[in-house]
């Protein structure tokens, strides 16, 4: 009978492995989950002359702020509701974009419109804000002079909430959309051609194609970054509303997250329990969703599943 070797047998047998992987494991814990220390700040009440574990213990306490306040259900909805149209348009739009850039055959052209369409990533959420200000500014904005010219009246965008859902959606597509697009374009690239050349003999056009060929084997890169995206559905992209919405309090009916009503809270009471506790449930509601849609992509087919 073979002896089972232990974990020193392995570590001395592959120890160069090991010590190549030392960094990340260091990196990852220092990073990720020493802090997670923190996590305590939610049950305490806070002072800035103490120490972590010398505050006074308060238990839920802190997460009563958020169910007072009476806006728990709104933030919620908010901050679901747009990431899922983010998730969802994101990677219907990704993928369709990804789609079309593979069935080009100008080889220059279709570099330069990938990087052109990657391109918005790089632009930062401040330099964006300043675009949003100056296409919808009331007095002097690109919108409304357009309007002025045409002999219309100019509109206040600024005082209609209805139409920052769409205006939110909008940016955050334009911005984003083009990291994804190059993601499933590698994962296209790496499709072999022998399954073309097969559906071309046997006479299927390029919608034939695309859709039992290249749509199939996009699945898994897909469940992969929807994993991901839900695991984090409960932060919102606090830099896009922050930086285009702001302080006005006309809009916060349809563009205040949980990451900017804690914001504006710390700043006038500077209650870091209370941040803390808002993080922690936004973190345990992305934590059990994870879960729930890994448990039915495994039911479905496990070779999709994370875990």
């Amino acid at each position: 009978m073979l002896k089972k070797k232990g974990i020193l047998h392995e570590l001395n047998t592959h120890k160069v492995l090991y010590l190549m992987l030392l960094p990340t494991i260091l990196y990852f814990l220092i990073n990720n989950y020493l802090p997670m220390i923190g996590i305590y700040y939610a049950f305490v009440q806070f002072d800035f002359n103490t120490n972590l574990f010398d505050m006074k213990f308060v238990g839920l306490k802190n997460f009563e702020f958020l169910w007072k306040s009476g806006k728990l259900l709104e933030l919620t909805f908010n901050t679901i509701g747009y990431n899922v149209v983010f998730i969802v348009l994101g990677n219907v739009l990704s993928i369709t974009v990804a789609i079309l850039l593979s069935e080009l055959k100008g080889k220059w052209f279709k570099k330069i419109t990938q990087s052109i369409l990657f391109l918005p990533y790089f632009v930062s959420f401040v330099i964006l804000s300043v675009i949003v200000f100056n296409l919808f500014n009331y007095e002097q904005g690109v919108l409304n002079t357009v309007l002025q010219q045409l002999g219309m009246e100019p509109v206040d965008v600024y005082s209609k909430p209805k139409l920052w859902i769409f205006f939110i959606i909008f940016f955050y597509l334009w911005k984003n959309f083009g990291y994804s697009m190059v993601i499933y374009l590698a994962s296209i690239t790496g499709i072999s051609e022998e399954y073309y050349e097969a559906a071309k003999m046997d006479g299927a056009n390029i919608f034939q194609r695309v859709w039992h060929i290249t749509v199939p084997m996009l699945r898994n890169t897909f469940v992969i970054l929807l994993l991901f995206a839900l695991g984090s559905i409960m932060k919102g992209q606090f830099d896009l509303f922050y930086q285009m919405v702001g302080n006005n309090g006309i809009l916060f009916s349809t563009t205040d997250i949980l990451d900017t009503y804690v914001y504006r809270s710390l700043r006038v009471t500077f209650d870091m329990g209370m941040a803390t506790s808002a993080g922690v449930y936004q973190s345990l509601f992305g934590f059990t969703l994870i879960l729930v849609v890994n448990s039915i992509i495994r039911k479905i087919n496990k070779d999709y599943a994370l875990f």
